[in-house]
């Protein structure tokens, strides 16, 4: 009887923590928009550089109304996630798996290593031209490019994951008759689901990095190109606009992997 009163002051305290910690991450984001307002409006500094929030919300006002260049608010979104989630598709599929079997398997990550940790470190716009070259100027190139960010972070995450299992949690599934590719869907990938899907976040963060450079060339949508597209024309104020809208569907996604890794991990704190 006495675990109930314990586990309600853990609960207690918890909740308390976080309320403390969401009240201190509010109170920084308005300390932080009161200086961006002051540095505005007594010309601190030059409005070219850093506009007002007013102009900024008027531009998105603008944009959210009327869309920009010919195409809506809506329709630059969408075109971005879907490259995104297109990439970050394809690398799930592929890198998972891979990495599942290579950190079982070290004849098979003999193979694939070196390619990884050649590429890993490259910087996108490095291969971006060889990908335009390939592929042409269509989607197809930037979802690859996308996707080759996207594949090394959840590759090396889902191999570390995959080597970690403990031995004895093998042995006693396959006391208990499993065998194959069971243990590998029954055993292997539960147990590397909560490190894939914070090797996701890092993939997603990454990706989204890459989103501008991904759009760079010959696009006529996505945020990325609204970003690119009003630096041509020093509209600091719809780039701010366009930085602030990606830093906020970001800031979603991540929520939403955060989930995730709680509802698959509910034991693991702090995500």
């Amino acid at each position: 009887m006495a675990e109930v009163p314990v586990r309600n002051l853990k609960k207690r305290r918890s909740k308390a923590s976080s309320t403390i910690y969401y009240g201190i991450s509010s109170l920084s984001v308005l300390i932080a928009l009161i200086l961006w307002l002051l540095a505005s409006t007594k010309g601190w500094v030059n409005p070219l550089f850093v506009p007002s929030p007013a102009a900024v919300w008027t531009a998105f006002l603008d944009i959210a109304r009327e869309g920009y260049k010919g195409v809506s608010l809506a329709g630059h979104i969408g075109a971005s996630m879907k490259r995104l989630f297109l990439a970050l598709a394809a690398a799930c599929i592929t890198a998972v798996p891979l990495g599942i079997l290579c950190g079982r398997l070290r004849w098979l990550r003999a193979i694939f290593d070196p390619f990884i940790e050649f590429y890993r470190p490259l910087p996108p716009l490095a291969y971006y031209s060889l990908l335009v070259l390939w592929f042409g100027i269509t989607d197809t190139s930037k979802i690859i490019l996308l996707f080759l960010g996207a594949f090394a972070p959840l590759f090396i995450t889902t191999v570390y994951s995959s080597q970690r299992i403990p031995m004895d949690r093998i042995h006693g599934a396959k006391s208990l008759g499993a065998s194959g590719w069971n243990i590998y869907l029954y055993v292997i990938f539960p147990s590397c689901l909560p490190d894939i899907l914070t090797g996701l976040r890092t993939a997603v963060g990454v990706t989204y990095a890459t989103l501008v450079a991904a759009e760079m060339i010959a696009a006529v949508s996505g945020i990325g190109w609204m970003v690119l597209d009003a630096s041509k024309f020093l509209r600091s104020d719809i780039i701010y606009a366009a930085i602030m809208m990606m830093g906020i569907i970001a800031v979603l996604i991540d929520a939403l992997l955060r989930r995730l890794i709680r509802w698959a991990s509910p034991w693991t704190e702090g995500q």
